[in-house]
């Protein structure tokens, strides 16, 4: 959380999608000024609840359970190849079973 204002800094008009641990007030209106559309649910405890898009906030969740399911390939979660190309290759060899599945 400590760097993603810095991370973001450069980006403009786009949504942002992050889960509840990203809900600080400084972020999200960093990322209004930018002109971006914050995804983020609001913490349970915040008086006000932040509307977010309950569809992209799913979307999310589904790139998470993909980067999840591709980390059980050893070979990519530690990357064994050296080569962009190879570890590339690979990836989209995992992306292929996971969509096989």
């Amino acid at each position: 959380m400590k760097v993603a204002g810095e991370l973001l800094g450069n980006l403009h008009d786009a949504y942002v999608a992050g889960d509840r641990a990203y809900d600080a007030q400084a972020l999200v209106q960093q990322l209004q000024q930018q002109g971006c559309q914050v995804v983020i649910p609001s913490n349970p405890t915040r008086k006000t609840q932040r509307e977010i898009d309950r569809h992209l906030y799913r979307e999310r969740h589904l790139v998470e359970n993909l980067f999840q399911l591709l980390k059980r390939f050893r070979r990519l979660a530690i990357r064994f190849e050296k080569l962009a190309e190879s570890f590339l290759a690979f990836l989209h060899l995992g992306c292929i079973l996971v969509w096989l599945r």
